[in-house]
C-alpha cells in the first residue's frame, strides 16, 4: 500500500505557521465532509461536548479523508482508553481538556505514544493502520506524526504552564476561554481585565516558545487578530453553532420582510 501517513498540519504548526480550524459538534459525517471540502486545514471532532461515539468518529474521519483537511479530535478526558480508541479511528491529533499540572500533561503524551516512548496499546487492525494494509508505515511514524495539545482552562494550569512547556513531545497549548473564565468566577466575561491578564500570561509563555498556541474565535476576522498576536491555530467556526446562527438570522429576516412579530 502506498505510504500516506504524513501530518501536514503538524508540520505547519512546528514551523509556527497559521492553521485554520473548525469544530465538528453535530456528530455528522455529512457536516464533516462539507467543512472539509470548504478548505479548512483542520477539523476538530468534539468527543468531549458532543454525542459522538467511536463509530461516528471513524465515519467522520472517512468523510474528511482525501480533502486535504486533517482530522483531529478533542478527547472526552485525559483517559488512556479514550485516547487510544480515538487515535485508532484515524485522527491525526488530539486535544486533551482541562490539564492542570505537568504530570497530567505527561500522562496525555505518554498515552498518545507507542512504546518505548509511551503506553499506547499497539495493533495493526484499526482504521489508523489501514485495517492492516498500512500498519508498517503507520506504526513506524505515528509517534512522530500524531499531534498532541493540551487545554489550559484553569488558573492552576497557568501557574504550572512553565513546567508543562518543558515536556518535549507536547506539541501545543490550547486556551479554553469558557472553562478558564468559569474557573475564575467570571463565566463568559472575556473583556474582564482579570481574564485578559490570565490569557496574556499564557501568551507570554507560549508565543515565544517552539510550541504552537491555539484557541477559538467567532469568525475569520476575530481569528486574524489572534494570528497577528502570534497564535497559530484558531478554531473559527462550529458546524452546530454557525448553523444555529444562520437559521435564526434567516427566520428573523423572513419575519421582518413579512411584517411578522420578531421574537427577541
Amino acid at each position: 500500500m502506498e505510504e500516506f501517513y504524513n501530518n501536514r498540519v503538524k508540520h505547519i504548526l512546528k514551523k509556527k505557521g497559521k492553521v485554520s480550524a473548525a469544530w465538528l459538534h453535530l456528530a455528522s459525517n455529512v457536516s464533516a465532509e462539507i467543512l472539509a471540502n470548504a478548505g479548512f486545514d483542520a477539523l476538530i471532532i468534539d468527543a468531549e461536548h458532543s454525542p459522538v461515539d467511536y463509530q461516528t468518529i471513524l465515519s467522520m474521519c472517512q468523510a474528511i479523508k482525501g480533502t486535504g483537511a486533517a482530522a483531529f479530535a478533542r478527547v472526552p478526558w485525559n483517559d488512556l482508553i479514550a485516547i487510544k480508541r480515538v487515535y485508532d479511528c484515524g485522527v491525526l491529533g488530539i486535544s486533551v481538556p482541562y490539564v492542570r499540572t505537568a504530570e497530567e500533561a505527561r500522562e496525555a503524551v505518554c498515552r498518545s505514544k507507542y512504546p518505548p516512548l509511551g503506553i499506547r496499546g499497539i495493533a495493526g487492525s484499526p482504521r489508523a493502520c489501514g485495517y492492516g494494509l498500512n500498519r508498517g508505515d503507520y506504526l513506524s511514524r505515528a509517534n512522530d506524526e500524531n499531534l498532541i495539545m493540551v487545554a489550559i482552562e484553569t488558573l492552576d494550569g497557568i501557574d504550572n504552564l512553565p513546567e508543562i512547556m518543558e515536556i518535549e513531545d507536547l506539541d501545543g497549548i490550547f486556551i479554553g476561554p469558557m472553562d478558564l473564565s468559569t474557573s475564575m468566577g467570571i463565566r463568559g466575561q472575556f473583556d474582564n481585565e482579570e481574564f485578559k491578564a490570565a490569557v496574556k500570561r499564557i501568551e507570554d509563555i507560549v508565543v515565544p516558545s517552539d510550541k504552537f498556541l491555539a484557541t477559538v474565535a467567532n469568525d475569520a476576522e476575530s481569528a486574524q487578530k489572534l494570528y497577528d498576536k502570534g497564535y497559530n491555530m484558531i478554531v473559527m467556526m462550529s458546524d452546530a453553532v454557525d448553523l444555529s446562527k444562520m437559521a435564526v438570522k434567516n427566520v428573523k429576516k423572513f419575519k421582518e420582510l413579512n411584517n411578522l412579530e420578531v421574537e427577541e
